[in-house]
């Protein structure tokens, strides 16, 4: 399966979680796009790269579950949280409720709008280990009072790998005449996602982790009955000078600009590599791994999981605490010395080896981080 990507031969690739793969097929069909755009630029960006992006949008809107006039894409989830962000009307004392696991870039963004707004980001306290969804959930609500207005929370965590019951809360939330705002980074092309289902209203979801899209590409997600308030990040001339008859929702969000949209067009290419290499069966296995080799890693380190270890919590990736008090430099040593590409990430004042597994993940890559760990370990200096 590795040969089918463009991997460095020398690399070993266990950061499928925070930047994805591209397999050379879906790469020249993206270069494919590219290179039309260049034979016409005019004809592409007025005409037939427009067709071929509605093409992309009904592919997706069909593995999603959700009408293809109701997202957008965007270059990353980043840009789509920003872009809902700026268009809430939230008061001063308004609070938006979230955990403290969330990705850091989301922390910074909404510590902007409370500059802005004054209205109040509350982390609400996550205690790890997590011992079922109950627990969870009896610990997220805990956050909220009369002032809450909106839930903004991560389907999959990045830092810690957690699988969060986002259903049960988007339904609760409902309840209560909230707003939700779902960062599904992680979600599309590594567990199901069923937005009608869900049904949030806003969702966003990275097309290049584990869907295997080129890089800079994501969608956003709009309920229809919020559609019309949502204002463009970018103001273009889709704003003041509509020329298609998409309505306003697309106007105001797909015409931002000069841009080469070429990774939006590929979906319907990834797709197909998908069915024909059995992709949804391998994962399966992918996430099997992952079960079996939590534990060991956890035993290794001298540490717990932080969650059931169950595909309720997990999916094709997790993340074991490390005792370091150097993380940048356990990072670099095993790249520099192993040829490991892998993350160290933080939460809660503790730090975390995650390990990504994708069907070109070979047990031998595990074996090496294992043993890697381990004689980091026994020498006593980045590990304790």
């Amino acid at each position: 399966m590795k040969s089918k990507f463009l991997f460095s031969p020398e690399m070993v690739y266990l950061n499928h979680g925070s930047f994805g793969a591209c397999p050379i097929e879906v790469f020249n069909d993206y270069q494919n796009w590219q290179r039309k755009l260049e034979d016409s630029p005019v004809q592409f960006i007025t005409k037939t790269g427009i067709e071929a992006l509605d093409i992309s949008k009904k592919a997706l809107a069909g593995y999603i579950n959700c009408d293809s006039e109701d997202f957008f894409f965007t270059s990353n989830p980043t840009t789509a949280i920003n872009t809902v962000m700026r268009s809430l009307k939230l008061n001063e004392g308004d609070e938006i409720l979230t955990t403290d696991l969330e990705y850091g870039a989301m922390d910074y963004t909404w510590q902007f709008f409370e500059k802005q707004t004054k209205a109040k980001y509350v982390r609400q306290s996550i205690e790890l280990p997590i011992k079922s969804k109950e627990h969870f959930l009896e610990m997220f609500w805990k956050g909220y009072n009369e002032n809450t207005k909106v839930i903004f929370i991560s389907q999959i965590t990045s830092a810690t790998a957690i699988i969060f019951p986002i259903k049960e809360i988007v339904t609760k939330a409902k309840q209560l005449g909230l707003i939700t705002i779902i960062d599904g980074a992680h979600v599309p092309g590594h567990i199901d996602l069923d937005i009608k289902s869900m049904d949030p209203d806003y969702y966003t979801g990275a097309l290049h982790k584990w869907l295997l899209a080129p890089k800079g590409s994501t969608f956003l997600y709009v309920k229809k009955v919020l559609q019309k308030n949502l204002d463009p990040l970018i103001i273009s001339w889709g704003y003041g000078n509509p020329r298609t008859a998409r309505g306003q929702f697309l106007d105001y969000h797909e015409y931002n600009g000069t841009r080469d949209f070429s990774a939006y067009l590929t979906v319907p290419s990834l797709l197909k590599f998908r069915k024909d290499n059995n992709w949804e069966v391998e994962i399966k296995k992918c996430r099997q791994l992952i079960l079996e080799w939590y534990p060991k890693f956890c035993e290794l380190l001298d540490t717990k999981p932080i969650c059931p270890v169950s595909s309720d919590f997990l999916g094709q990736m997790f993340t074991v605490i490390v005792n370091t008090e150097k993380p940048i430099k356990l990072k670099e040593e095993l790249f520099n010395r192993f040829k490991i590409e892998i993350p160290i990430t933080e939460f809660k004042d503790k730090y975390g080896v995650r390990l990504s597994v994708q069907p070109y993940t070979t047990i031998s890559e595990i074996e090496l981080l294992y043993d890697s760990l381990k004689k980091i370990k026994e020498e006593g200096v980045l590990i304790k």
